[in-house]
């Protein structure tokens, strides 16, 4: 029987990860599952239950989720005598009973916290048994009975009632781009950790920014053996203090969790020695639990600036003795919300080391349904993308989960800002005794865990509920009883008890909001907006331009995932998205049918069903596109656009601009260009009036040369003109108009506007605007040639069209990210994208292309 250990002196962790034994409740064996693992991943990986994604599989899926089950195993433990030992639970999902060697020792029932269970008088020496028995979350909602006048009726679109009462990823029970799959499992790390003498427990670093120095403070936690009732080994958290410069920390003090402040026995030999690690890998020792760097080096967003980290190390001794250790990477910034009162309201920007920034990114969800499939190598692939597409920011979404470290650390060491909501979405709660232990556990756990990431930028208490309890149909007419608990929940439980582990990060209660108390949560000019008139309100793209929000940090539009991807869970006889298998892959139930209304408004109806699949990404591309380069056009009123959503946590028609299986749509080749650093876009108005614009979104000026081209469908140049332009850093400038009306009127439908920005940083940025939708104009056929070169593992595709040719999509039988994709061929040179091959590819893949054209049928004579 395989055994783990990390060994740190006196300090000793056993990792029961590894094969377990799975099944049902009172049955018989089911199967072996590798924990980090779930009932879903278990079965599914055994041949027991086939893919749960594939086709209708959802469904009975579900039905077998109302079953309890147990994960077992054994392990040999060497126990010695007077040390101590807890069972430490990083992830279980959810409601489930801890028994080792037959004894229950905890009953645990959130998901989203860290369990630490003593267990050295139920452990043995040699072979020990650890049983986890997780009871259905699907029968544990149905059992809840609210108090009187506490009933809750309303529930989040295509999510299961009762969601709500339990602390568990609330998507799991399904949401409006996800399935009712309520998986249970031991979904992060399981252990037994030992010591004999003492355990370094916490490490805080605090930060003060003084002329150009930084003043590091740290805080320490020591775990103490001690003897409880009947000689059971207990523990005890104490907090380290600082003594005297000479003696960096002995004197333990003020019990935490008590009132009274006491001396631990046997302390004054115990000193906590730490050390900071520059970038450059100098040292720096604290002295009295303070530390000055004379030359920091700052960290700084992506796009803005470098990422140096820091490696702040503590080390416990005992009479000299080493007994623990714990290290965390902090970068040197200040970072807040800046709510500046100016003439449109007051501003919502996030300020990092005093520069006001605009925030451009995504909102994540959970990367998948069945938890332990969402490895470090998927979260790297997904956050490479965001950082490539030149991300800022990420919006890390309440109605999933709080991710693993790794996630965080990545950010950290690519500058992405995170916007972290604490995992509540789209709810009424009935606040319990319980549940509000379980708040004030969960926001300690999670604030203490998540505090010295450079990348932390804002803790928010929720997805949409204050909007919702002013004014949602269905959501505002609950008890005032419970919109009571609303306010206690995110306006005084959660605060305080981030404060007392994170008082630095900023706190907003809600999103959107305008500061909470429902004082005018959905404000246009004060804190963040959730905005979905263009979508839900089949408003037109251009209606975002009657908006300037403060900070947008919710849009979106919807669109088909990628047609590999359809193929993985359909029949050929299931592609046509009014099939029961594409409806089941669609869980917003009116949204088939606003795509078809944006396509009637915009492009000719597609020949088939794959053309319909590339028409909704276009559409979605667009509609995304419009609204963040309004935004940007008007920076300084608006600092922040993050569209809804990156990605999907199954194979489903979503607003994600990147498919479950990592598939790029053509919004995520269009956020390459529309949140590039520097950007050049078009103001169009109703007269034929087309104004360029530069947004620099860098710490150095630039200048941009333009030029703006009226072009017929041939490519030929009817009209030209070109300007020049400086623009300051983090700045807008808006460049001479240039009116068009006497050049495009009369063929409207034969020209296209496009105009071309030659920046002094090395980048272009390149528009085309139509005087009318694409339905009306005459666009001609494209015949589009590629040459494909490769030299190793770099593919290189240069592309050629006889005629003005849009929305080129290249596609491959091999998965391959392109340099660019959807993109205009508007001249006779050639456009070359690039690609790199995985390195199992052999030879040339096959690549063929499409353009806008292509997707409609033009000769009415072969229909």
């Amino acid at each position: 029987m395989q055994e783990w250990r990390i060994f740190m002196a006196q300090h000793e962790k056993f990792y029961l990860n590894g094969t377990w034994q799975l099944k049902k409740a009172d049955e018989t064996l089911l199967c072996p599952v590798e924990i980090p693992g779930s009932v879903l991943s278990g079965l599914t990986e055994h041949g027991l239950l086939e893919d749960p994604f594939y086709r209708m599989n959802e469904y009975p899926t579900r039905e077998l989720l109302k079953n309890d089950f147990i994960f077992s195993r054994e392990f040999e433990l060497k126990k010695e005598e007077g040390r101590v030992y807890a069972l430490c639970c990083d992830g279980i999902d959810t409601v489930a009973d801890i028994f080792i060697n037959g004894m229950l020792i905890k009953h645990v029932d959130n998901m989203h916290l860290r369990y630490r269970i003593l267990c050295t008088n139920v452990l043995k020496n040699g072979t020990n048994n650890i049983t986890v028995k997780i009871h259905s979350a699907i029968a544990y909602v149905n059992e809840h009975v609210p108090a009187a006048g506490k009933e809750i009726h309303y529930t989040a679109c295509g999510a299961m009632e009762g969601n709500q009462y339990i602390r568990k990823a609330h998507s799991m029970f399904g949401w409006d781009w996800g399935p009712q799959l309520p998986d249970m499992g031991i979904w992060r790390d399981i252990f037994i950790d030992s010591y004999e003498k003492a355990e370094l427990s916490d490490l805080h670093i605090r930060q003060e920014h003084i002329d150009g120095k930084v003043f590091l403070s740290a805080e320490t936690k020591v775990m103490l053996p001690e003897k409880a009732q009947d000689d059971e080994i207990a523990e005890a958290e104490y907090l380290v203090l600082p003594q005297s410069a000479e003696s960096n920390a002995r004197i333990l003090k003020e019990s935490v969790g008590n009132n009274d402040s006491t001396l631990a026995e046997n302390a004054d030999n115990l000193e906590v020695k730490i050390t900071l690690q520059t970038p450059d890998g100098k040292q720096i020792s604290f002295s009295d639990g303070k530390c000055l760097v004379e030359d920091p080096k700052l960290w700084w967003p992506n796009g803005y600036g470098a990422q140096p980290l820091y490696t702040v190390r503590a080390e416990l001794f005992l009479g000299g003795e080493f007994l623990d250790a714990k290290e965390l990477r902090i970068g040197l910034r200040t970072l807040t919300v800046s709510q500046e009162k100016d003439a449109w309201g007051e501003e919502f920007a996030f300020c990092i080391n005093g520069v006001k920034i605009f925030a451009k990114g995504a909102d994540y969800i959970p990367e998948d349904c069945i938890y332990s499939k969402i490895t470090p190598e998927r979260i790297y692939e997904l956050l490479d993308t965001a950082v490539a597409s030149h991300f800022n920011c990420i919006r890390i979404w309440g109605g999933g989960y709080y991710p693993a470290d790794v996630f965080y650390d990545y950010c950290d060491e690519h500058g992405l800002i995170v916007w972290q909501d604490f995992m509540y979405a789209c709810n009424v709660y009935e606040l319990t005794e319980k549940l509000r232990e379980s708040i004030i556990e969960e926001t300690k756990d999670n604030a203490g865990r998540l505090r010295h990431h450079a990348s932390l930028g804002l803790w928010c208490g929720n997805n949409e509920m204050e909007s919702a309890w002013d004014h949602w149909g269905g959501f505002n007419d609950h008890s005032d009883a419970l919109k009571q608990d609303y306010l206690t929940m995110f306006e005084k439980l959660i605060p305080e008890a981030l404060k007392s582990e994170d008082d630095v990060t900023f706190y907003w209660p809600s999103s959107p909001s305008s500061g909470g108390n429902f004082k005018d949560p959905d404000s246009d000019d004060v804190g963040d907006r959730h905005y979905w008139d263009v979508w839900h309100g089949e408003k037109p793209f251009s209606d975002y331009e009657n908006y300037y929000f403060r900070f947008c940090s919710e849009f979106g539009f919807q669109s088909f995932p990628c047609k590999k991807t359809i193929d993985t869970f359909t029949l050929p006889k299931d592609r046509n998205i009014f099939s029961e298998v594409m409806e089941s892959h669609q869980k917003n139930g009116s949204a088939n049918a606003k795509i078809l209304h944006y396509i009637a408004e915009n492009f000719l109806y597609p020949k088939d069903f794959e053309s319909l699949i590339y028409i909704s990404q276009v559409l979605q591309a667009i509609a995304i596109k419009s609204g963040v380069e309004h935004w940007r056009r008007n920076r300084g009123r608006c600092m922040g656009a993050i569209y809804w959503q990156l990605n999907d946590n199954w194979p489903v028609a979503s607003w994600a601009s990147i498919d479950y299986f990592g598939r790029w749509k053509a919004l995520q080749y269009f956020s390459r260009h529309f949140y590039a650093d520097v950007l050049g876009s078009l103001k169009v108005s109703a007269d034929a009036v087309y104004t360029p614009y530069l947004q620099n979104e860098t710490m150095q000026e630039v200048s941009s040369d333009v030029t703006v081209f009226v072009k017929n469908m041939r490519g030929e140049v009817l009209f030209e003109t070109s300007q020049r332009t400086e623009c300051a850093s983090l700045s807008v400038e808006a460049m001479e108009p240039v009116p068009l009306k006497d050049v495009i009127e009369g063929r409207e439908s034969e020209v296209f506007v496009e105009a071309v920005f030659t920046h002094s940083d090395g980048t272009v940025s390149r528009q085309v605007e139509m005087p009318k939708p694409y339905k009306h104009m005459q666009i001609e056929k494209a015949e589009i040639t590629f040459e494909a070169k490769r030299e190793g593992n770099l593919l290189t595709l240069q592309l050629k069209s006889d005629v003005p040719a849009f929305f080129v999509s290249v596609e491959s039988d091999v998965d391959l990210v392109w340099s660019d994709n959807f993109m205009h061929l508007t001249g006779k040179e050639p456009y070359e994208i690039t690609a790199i091959l995985p390195e199992c590819v052999e030879g040339m893949p096959k690549i063929w292309v499409r353009s806008l054209c292509d997707s409609w049928v033009t000769d009415y004579s072969q229909a």
